[in-house]
């Protein structure tokens, strides 16, 4: 398609000219159609004075046998590789129509994933029950295991949320008793037991998924390991928890 201003046509010197005029408010007007018969073009004369002055449009001008647009219309055109795409969505009663590049592999190790939290946080919530006993007395151990617990909890969530939003599908798979539920330990006793158990945990998750959350929390966890085995079985238990309670 092609943009052009016509050529001024004047009725004084184009005998043969097919243009019409008319009379308005001192102006003579003519009106034409082009040689393929496509749009309109306008001249105007002033007379009175002699002086020809004339103002064209420019418009869109179509070769023989073509059909033109509207300079502001918009023609659209399926791209030819959206209509496999478009057969597999029509396809789809069963599966997830936003699933694209999304392997079985990687749906069944974000469920495996999702597994290990859910196992993890079963732990740390057995933990938070042991030391809320009234006879281990430690709040600051049960609180801070409570929180733990949540937060496997909330990463097995998010998980599930991305599977979602992936296209998969969550398949939930059971989760294992705790071996035990007696925590003390003679030799090193139950707190420092208990933060080397964690620790062991937090290692375990970080294998089955490496994240910036999890190398935090190992150095988190190590540093109680080492201030609990430095503190020892006494008093100074007592302190540590009450650190752990008040967020210090």
């Amino acid at each position: 398609m092609l943009l052009r201003a016509p050529a001024v046509v004047s009725p004084a010197t184009d005998a043969s000219s097919p243009w019409k005029q008319q009379q308005h408010s001192g102006f003579k007007k003519g009106i034409s159609a082009d040689k393929c018969g496509v749009g309109l073009t306008a001249t105007y004369m002033k007379s009175k004075s002699g002086i020809k002055r004339s103002v064209h449009t420019i418009r869109a001008v179509g070769g023989e046998g073509r059909t033109t647009s509207a300079l502001t219309g918009v023609v659209f055109e399926p791209f030819a590789e959206v209509q496999n795409e478009l057969v597999q969505v029509s396809r789809s009663f069963t599966q997830s129509l936003a699933r694209q590049k999304f392997t079985d592999d990687c749906e069944g190790a974000l469920n495996a994933q999702i597994n290990v939290e859910y196992n993890v946080s079963y732990i740390y919530h057995a933990l938070f029950a042991y030391f809320d006993r009234d006879n281990v007395a430690l709040p600051g151990f049960a609180k801070y295991f409570k929180d733990a617990s949540d937060e496997e909890r909330g990463h097995a969530e998010k998980l599930m949320k991305y599977q979602n939003i992936r296209g998969g599908k969550v398949k939930l798979q059971s989760i294992l008793m705790p071996a035990v539920m007696e925590f003390d330990n003679a030799e090193k006793g139950d707190a420092l037991y208990a933060m080397e158990l964690t620790l062991s945990l937090e290692k375990l998750t970080n294998q089955k998924l490496l994240n910036l959350h999890a190398v935090e929390a190992i150095k988190k966890v190590s540093e109680y390991v080492a201030q609990l085995r430095r503190i020892g079985k006494g008093h100074a238990v007592w302190h540590f928890d009450q650190a752990l309670l008040n967020g210090v």
